[in-house]
């Protein structure tokens, strides 16, 4: 073979291997151009039949000599193997369909389902149907999250549709053509159905939680004594509760506000009552109103933060729980140094609120809360700051000079910042309640009995931080238990607010012959090229 037979064989090869690349892709159902793949297959043939021209005579001669055969017996060693490789990738393609195995090694596990999806997954007694209306250019993402809910339940089985193709189908489940935007995913749990715009794991879990859950749980907010705001314009204040709120109605809570003075006693449909933040005493007779609340086997959160002016303190000292008057430096455990706004350093590892808490939690401005010495109830200090951190007990010292060092009566860290347990409700004159069974799983309570969280920060649950770190899953896994909804307490998706860049349809078109098929084909045939003149050109 002549050297521009070789160069003119080689790039009709190339135009081939391509253009029947291209038409596989097609095959496929990926955008193709026909004019591309015809364009590639005409000019490699024409190539190739000028080439095979070209080199008529020498092929005459070597098969006349001993070379073809050692050509025919090195040929067909080639073919086999290329049909043994083809064969074993064929049987590991088919493996993988019949046996799919998924792995992420990811530091960040970003390619898996969280916690929280899993559990809800792994409880479903129902099928779960996801329509997808999704253009072929917008599915790719969608089918990357959603696979994932499929691999992991049979319960979940998804249909993607392109709008356009399937007016039928938008019209027969009443979806508003204004409602389709970029695309969006229905969801059904027999017959319950809800709509998912925005797509993310967290949006596509939350809607499955409202679908499976019975919305029959109540968190109420006590206001009137400037706690947090949940409602109206202050509500969405940085300092404010708003998206507090909204965390519990995503796990299918209902969220009101209660004016105790108001309303002379807790509501019976009250499932958890919520102080957060309160800076100014109670009435007593909202003192004996939430006591009796506690002695139906109510549940109550208290919030309380360093210098706050509010009674909780004493009161909740009488439940069992110490409130520290101090607040936690921590020089070296802290966000950006700054040494009142620290990170927890650890947490209880065999409670329920926080068994599955890995990741760090925020805070500003805590103070010390501990289980009470003489306490007759049962409560488990769940959150600790580090070892380096100490419980300033010179309060007056620091907020007026600014200085803290560790001496005299600090309590040296790590130091206990949230309680969770049972109430001792016999301190202040009534029947104690019963001990709870030492057997009992920890973090578990007897149902019927009472349920007291304290945290000497409500910062951590505000506007401001309940998106960082693990905030959120700390406040709503500490509602989730006193629920007693324990099978929900789990690790909740991380937020994400990525940015979206639109593409046409002709500019992804352009994009992607660019990088799969224009730039290889071109380095491609510059290999040819390069290769031809190495071993064919002349010297010199």
């Amino acid at each position: 073979m002549t050297g521009s037979a070789a160069l003119l064989g080689a790039l009709g090869t190339v135009g081939i291997v391509f253009g029947l690349l291209s038409f596989l892709l097609a095959m496929l159902g990926a955008p193709s151009d026909p004019f591309w793949i015809g364009a590639n297959l005409v000019v490699g043939f024409v190539l190739i039949g000028i080439s095979a021209a070209l080199s008529v005579d020498g092929l005459r001669e070597r098969m006349s000599s001993g070379e073809a055969r050692r050509v025919g017996r090195y040929g067909t060693s080639a073919i086999l193997s290329t049909l043994l490789t083809i064969a074993i990738l064929a049987m590991g393609g088919f493996l993988a369909q019949r046996y799919p195995f998924r792995f992420d090694w990811s530091e960040a596990k970003v390619h898996s389902l969280s916690d929280q999806s899993l559990k809800l997954l792994a409880g479903l007694d129902r099928d779960v149907h996801a329509v997808a209306f999704f253009s072929p250019l917008e599915q790719t993402p969608v089918r990357d999250l959603l696979d994932r809910y499929v691999y992991a339940s049979d319960h979940f089985r998804v249909e993607y549709v392109n709008p356009s193709e399937r007016p039928d189908l938008i019209e027969r489940y009443g979806i508003a053509p204004e409602d389709l935007g970029q695309g969006l995913v229905r969801i059904a749990i027999g017959e319950g159905v809800t709509q998912v715009g925005e797509v993310s794991e967290e949006n596509i879990t939350n809607a499955m939680v409202k679908l499976s859950r019975t919305a029959d749980r109540k968190v109420y907010f006590l206001k009137g004594h400037n706690e947090r705001a949940v409602e109206g314009e202050a509500a969405a204040e940085k300092e404010s509760y708003a998206r507090a709120a909204d965390a519990l109605r995503n796990e299918n809570y209902e969220v009101e506000t209660l004016l105790l003075a108001a309303a002379g006693d807790v509501p019976e449909d009250a499932d958890v009552v919520i102080v957060a933040g309160a800076t100014r005493p109670l009435l007593e007779e909202e003192h004996v109103a939430l006591r009796r609340y506690l002695e139906r086997g109510g549940a109550v959160l208290v919030l309380v933060d360093p210098r706050a002016k509010t009674d909780l303190v004493e009161r909740v000292r009488d439940w069992g729980v110490d409130i520290g008057n101090d607040v936690i430096v921590d020089r070296k455990l802290a966000m950006f140094g700054r040494a009142t706004t620290p990170f927890a350093g650890s947490y209880a590892p065999d409670h329920a609120i926080t068994r599955d808490l890995q990741e760090t939690t925020l805070f500003h401005l805590v103070r010390s809360v501990r289980s009470g010495e003489d306490a007759k109830g049962n409560f488990t200090e769940i959150v600790f700051t580090s070892g380096d951190s100490w419980a300033e007990r010179d309060i007056d010292r620091f907020y007026a000079e600014g200085r803290a060092e560790f001496g005299g009566d600090d309590l040296q860290g790590p130091v206990s910042i949230a309680v969770a347990g049972t109430p001792d409700l016999g301190r202040a004159g009534s029947e104690p309640a019963e001990a709870s069974d030492e057997d009992a799983p920890a973090g578990v309570s007897p149902p019927g009995e009472a349920h007291l969280a304290v945290f000497g920060d409500s910062d951590f649950a505000s506007n401001e931080l309940i998106e960082a770190y693990r905030n959120r899953d700390l406040f709503v896994n500490t509602v989730n238990w006193l629920l007693g909804d324990v099978e929900a307490i789990s690790i909740r998706p991380a937020l994400s607010r990525a940015s979206r860049f639109q593409l046409t349809t002709e500019q992804f078109m352009n994009i992607r012959t660019l990088s799969l098929f224009v730039l290889p084909e071109a380095i491609a045939v510059l290999g040819v090229v390069t290769w031809w003149r190495r071993r064919y050109a002349p010297a010199g």
